[in-house]
């Protein structure tokens, strides 16, 4: 297990992680692996509209490689219910418009889209919410733990730690990051 730390002005996304189409975390985090391992990437299905592939996802990477930087993915595990139906994704889109076959060695299940994984590791960090701000989209500087409620479960963020603290902060525990590959995220169908 790696320890990170987070630097002002470091980029991520951050995701929930749990159950998802059926399979327990632990199953998921195995066949990624071995799909690394097989393909060089992997596809981390997910839903909804907080971190769409072309309108947040692909733009803020790009933005932030632009700079010199990189993004990665930081996962909080949760107990999900998320139980759709396993239905395996057959085609893949960067832009809308392409649609390219999965490879056979890589499964993604019960998902619209797809962020594109380079790595998955283990890892050991507690970060503040109240210390990261929204990094794209109309809520951008937006502080995170105002953003990330209720339903929201994922989000572009960008490290900003207050100056000030007031100890009572909820910390929140990463035990997964990933490093993304391009083109970073997908639509599937």
């Amino acid at each position: 297990m790696t320890i990170l730390t987070l630097h002002d002005g470091d980029s991520f996304i951050y995701m929930k992680v749990g159950i998802h189409a059926h399979e327990p975390l632990a199953g998921i985090i195995k066949r990624k692996r071995e799909e690394i391992a097989k393909a060089g990437v992997s596809f981390w299905g997910y839903g909804g509209n907080t971190c769409h592939p072309l309108t947040a996802v692909q733009p803020f990477v790009k933005e932030v490689n632009s700079q010199g930087a990189t993004v990665q993915l930081l996962m909080q595990e949760i107990n999900s219910h998320h139980f759709a139906d396993p239905v395996r994704a057959e085609s893949y889109s960067p832009n809308g418009v392409d649609w390219v076959k999965i490879p056979p060695s890589i499964n993604v299940l019960g998902s619209r889209y797809a962020l594109v994984l380079g790595s998955l590791d283990e890892i050991d960090m507690d970060v503040a919410l109240a210390d990261t701000k929204v990094g794209i989209g109309r809520l951008a500087g937006m502080q995170g733990s105002e953003y990330i409620k209720g339903r929201v479960d994922k989000a572009c963020l960008v490290y900003s730690p207050r100056d000030t603290k007031d100890g009572n902060e909820a910390l929140i525990s990463f035990r997964l990051a990933a490093r993304l590959a391009e083109p970073y995220a997908v639509l599937l169908k």
